[in-house]
């Protein structure tokens, strides 16, 4: 099987026959053919499969009212006593609404809401408990900006969705709670599904893929087929292919260097590399906290790449500096 992965650009003039990346804000003019046990080469758009091309071309869907025509910043607010880089700072209702509206503020256009930690080794949190952890901010928050709920169970997405959120966010693309298809075919609202080898307490007991991008791109296509297969279509669908979700240094940096192949799957993508392990591991930050220049540095090339969404806990620098990348490759 043949792999295509448009090779972005974001120069202001275009080359003559250069293709618009997904209606968005990169163009390409050339491809790279990815084969398992073959070396990667370059073709000419020419040499492309007509419905590939297209795959790479067509506008994405306004995702809950947002056009993916430019960058998304989603901003993380976890309701949670243990999550890996701000557990316990917003697990009251105040400081969540807080931190929900200053995020907003910031330049958040999304708030993605979380009762359970999904950090390496965290366990299992009730459904009951999840769904009364997040309920009083998505209410409160959903009535001010789009809000997306953060959950691998269905009973707690559908809370979340009566209580208003826009989007469903599902780190298992629907394998924890199989009724989780149900409620997004129900509640008609877009769904995230992301790749994950494992579940948060066994994910990081030595990952190992036979081709870490080829690998995650099957397992996208086929969850997005069960969800096609139960009514919810691409054009409600974002693709993750979980950065640090059961991979190591060289898997997460191997996705970042290549992660516009996922944009043939004809879906937007969610970028959430926000403060993870990795960052801390090569550019020598332990503290989560102090991997903010690390985040934004992943985030800006994402966007290089055309990504859609970036999920991020420090909304404020990532703003500025999507800013400022958007203005110097307007002409």
């Amino acid at each position: 099987m043949r792999y295509y992965r448009p090779i972005p650009m974001m120069d202001a003039a275009r080359p003559e026959g250069a293709r618009q990346l997904a209606g968005g804000w990169c163009w390409f003019d050339r491809v790279e053919v990815l084969e398992r046990g073959q070396a990667p080469r370059v073709v000419p758009l020419s040499e492309v499969p007509d419905d590939q091309i297209t795959a790479m071309t067509a506008p994405r869907a306004d995702i809950a009212d947002l056009t993916m025509r430019t960058p998304q910043i989603m901003g993380i607010l976890n309701v949670t006593p243990d999550s890996f880089s701000d557990g316990g700072k917003f697990d009251t209702a105040s400081a969540a609404l807080a931190q929900g509206q200053a995020m907003m503020a910031d330049g958040a256009t999304i708030i993605d809401i979380g009762g359970e930690s999904t950090r390496p080794g965290a366990a299992e949190v009730e459904v009951n408990e999840e769904a009364a952890r997040v309920a009083p901010s998505v209410e409160a928050l959903s009535a001010h900006t789009v809000v997306s709920i953060d959950t691998r169970k269905a009973l707690v997405a559908q809370k979340a969705a009566d209580l208003g959120a826009a989007i469903l966010n599902d780190v298992s693309a629907m394998e924890f709670d199989p009724e989780m298809v149900n409620v997004a075919a129900n509640t008609g609202l877009p769904i995230c599904l992301m790749h994950s080898q494992g579940t948060p307490e066994t994910m990081q007991k030595d990952p190992s893929y036979t081709d870490v991008l080829l690998d995650i791109y099957d397992y996208l296509e086929a969850r997005i087929q069960v969800a096609e297969a139960a009514g919810i279509p691409r054009s409600r669908i974002i693709t993750d292919p979980g950065i640090g979700f059961g991979k190591t240094q060289a898997h997460n940096l191997a996705l970042l260097r290549r992660i516009s192949l996922f944009h043939t799957l004809g879906c937007p993508i969610l970028l959430g590399a926000s403060r993870k392990r990795f960052i801390g591991e090569i550019s020598g930050a332990q503290d989560a906290a102090q991997r903010v220049a690390g985040s934004v540095s992943v985030v800006l090339d994402g966007i290089r790449h055309g990504v859609q969404i970036v999920r991020v806990h420090d909304t404020l620098p990532t703003k500025q500096a999507l800013s400022l990348m958007m203005a110097i490759n307007e002409e």
